[in-house]
C-alpha cells in the first residue's frame, strides 16, 4: 500500500536543482526515507533520470557503518559520481549518524570534521544535487546552519496527516475516530489487528526513541526517567507546566529527585528528537512571550495515546494535539494564547488571563483559533469565546468544533468549523 504524500512530494520537486543542500527532518518512522528513497526517487526516474545517476546510502544500516566516518563518506560519493558528463542526486539517509572526526592534517586532537564539511564540498560540484534525511534537529542547529552559510533548505515531514489517510476508508468520520486513537505513523496502516496497532507504537519508545536518545547523548540507566517524563507530558496535553511543576510531581507522585534542570536538558533532548515540541505563550494584548510555563504537543497522537496504554483518550485534549499539529504541518507558527483583561469577582474587579488556544502567523496572516468539543449551549459558547471577544482587531477567529457542521459565523464574526472540515481542507480557516 503507497500513501501519497504530494504536499512533501512537490516540496522537493520545486527544490530540485536548487544549487543548495535539502534536509528532510523529521521523527524516526514518520516516512522521510519512504518520501525520498521511494515516491521521489520514482518522480525522478518517471521525468528522464537514470537509476545509476541516483546514488543513495543509508548510515543507519549496518552495512554502511564506515560510511559514518565523513572522509569514509566523501570518497564514497566522490567515486561513485566520478563521472563529470553525467548529473547526480545524492540521496543520504539518516544523516545524524554520521560521526564528527579529527581532522588528520592537524597536530590537534580536536573533532573537528563533520557531514556538513563533507556536503560543503560536494555542493561545489555542478553535477551534484544532494539530499539527506535526519531525525535530530541537532544536526540543524544554529552553529551547523551557520557553517552552511545559507547553503541549505529543511523540509520538516510530520507524521501522516488527517488529509493524507482518509482515503484509505469507507467514510471520513470512520477515519477521524481511527485517527483520534493510533495517530498517522505510517507503518500503523499497513497492520490489521488494534493489537498489533498497540504493540507497535509502544515499542517504537523503547526500541527506537528512548534507545536513540540515551545513546546520542550518552546518558546512563536512564529509560525509566525519560519514560515517566514522557507519560507525565501525555497526561497532560493542553495543560500549562515548566520543568519546576515537572520536578515536583516526580518527587510527589514517584518520590523521585531530579532537578529542574535535569528535567529542562530531558525536555530539550524531546524536542530534538521530535517526540514533542513546545508551545510558547503570547501576551496577545502586550504583544510579548511569557517565559514559563509552555504547553507541550506530541508530534503524533497514536504515540502519546500508547504511553498511556491507550487509558486516556480525552477527546478534547487530543483534538487540540491534532489541530496544533496540523497547523504546523501548513508552515504556520502556532503560539498559545492569552488576554489579559478585568472580570468582577466577589464585588471586586480583578485582572485575570483567558486563553486562546492557539494564535497562528504566517507572514502577514494572523488567526485566533479555539478547539472545542462542542458549543451546544449559550453558556459554553460564551466560555468557548470569551477570549476571542476580547481580542480587538481585525484578524480571523475560529472555533474548531469535534462534530460536523455546515460553517457558519455568529454575530460578533467568529466562524464556527468541525474538525474534519479543517483538517481535509488547509482553507477551510479563510471561508
Amino acid at each position: 500500500m503507497i500513501i501519497k504524500r504530494d504536499y512533501y512530494l512537490n516540496k522537493l520537486i520545486k527544490k530540485q536543482n536548487s544549487g543548495r543542500v535539502k534536509i528532510i527532518t523529521g521523527i524516526r518512522r514518520c516516512g522521510k526515507s519512504f518520501l525520498l528513497f521511494n515516491l521521489y526517487k520514482n518522480y525522478l526516474l518517471e521525468n528522464g533520470v537514470k537509476d545509476d545517476e541516483i546514488i543513495a546510502i543509508a548510515l543507519d544500516d549496518i552495512n554502511n557503518i564506515k560510511y559514518r566516518n565523513p572522509f569514509m563518506l566523501n570518497d564514497f560519493i566522490k567515486e561513485m559520481t566520478a563521472d563529470k558528463s553525467k548529473d547526480y542526486y545524492i540521496f543520504i539517509d539518516e544523516v545524524q549518524f554520521s560521526e564528527m572526526v579529527a581532522n588528520p592534517y592537524l597536530e590537534s586532537d580536536e573533532k573537528t570534521v563533520s557531514f556538513v564539511d563533507v556536503l560543503l564540498g560536494l555542493i561545489k560540484e555542478e553535477n551534484l544535487d544532494i539530499y539527506v534525511t535526519g531525525s535530530n534537529s541537532k544536526m540543524l542547529s544554529k552553529d551547523i546552519l551557520t557553517q552552511f552559510r545559507d547553503r541549505a533548505d529543511e523540509i520538516h515531514v510530520e507524521p501522516l496527516s488527517f488529509q493524507e489517510i482518509a482515503p484509505l476508508y469507507d467514510s471520513s468520520s470512520t477515519a477521524l475516530e481511527t485517527y483520534l486513537v493510533y495517530g498517522g505513523m505510517p507503518r500503523i496502516f499497513s497492520l490489521e489487528t488494534d493489537e498489533e496497532k498497540s504493540t507497535y507504537l509502544k515499542n517504537l519508545y523503547s526500541q527506537t526513541y528512548i534507545k536513540d536518545i540515551l545513546e546520542r547523548n550518552v546518558i546512563q540507566s536512564a529509560d525509566e526517567i525519560l519514560e515517566t517524563l514522557l507519560k507525565f507530558l501525555a497526561s497532560s496535553i493542553g495543560s500549562l507546566t515548566n520543568p519546576y511543576k515537572l520536578a515536583n510531581r516526580f518527587a510527589s507522585e514517584k518520590h523521585i529527585n531530579i532537578s529542574s534542570t535535569t528535567i529542562a536538558k530531558y525536555l530539550k533532548y524531546f524536542e530534538e528528537a521530535y517526540i514533542i515540541s513546545e508551545a510558547e505563550r503570547y501576551d496577545v494584548k502586550g504583544g510579548r512571550y511569557f517565559s514559563t510555563p509552555n504547553k507541550y504537543y506530541f508530534s503524533d497522537i497514536g504515540l502519546r495515546n500508547a504511553l498511556l496504554n491507550f487509558r486516556q483518550i480525552e477527546t478534547n485534549h487530543i483534538m487540540e494535539n491534532i489541530i496544533y499539529n496540523d497547523l504546523k504541518r501548513r508552515d504556520y507558527n502556532v503560539d498559545v494564547g492569552v488576554v489579559e483583561t478585568e472580570k468582577l469577582i466577589n464585588g471586586k474587579r480583578q485582572k485575570v488571563q483567558l486563553e486562546v488556544d492557539f494564535v497562528v502567523n504566517k507572514g502577514s496572516k494572523r488567526y485566533y483559533i479555539q478547539s472545542a468539543l462542542n458549543v451546544d449551549s449559550e453558556a459554553k459558547r460564551e466560555q468557548e469565546t470569551a477570549s476571542l471577544k476580547k481580542i480587538d482587531d481585525s484578524f480571523k477567529k475560529v472555533v474548531v468544533l469535534k462534530d460536523n457542521i455546515v460553517p457558519r459565523r455568529d454575530e460578533s464574526g467568529i466562524l464556527y468549523l468541525g474538525l474534519e472540515d479543517f483538517l481535509l481542507d488547509d482553507k477551510a480557516i479563510d471561508l
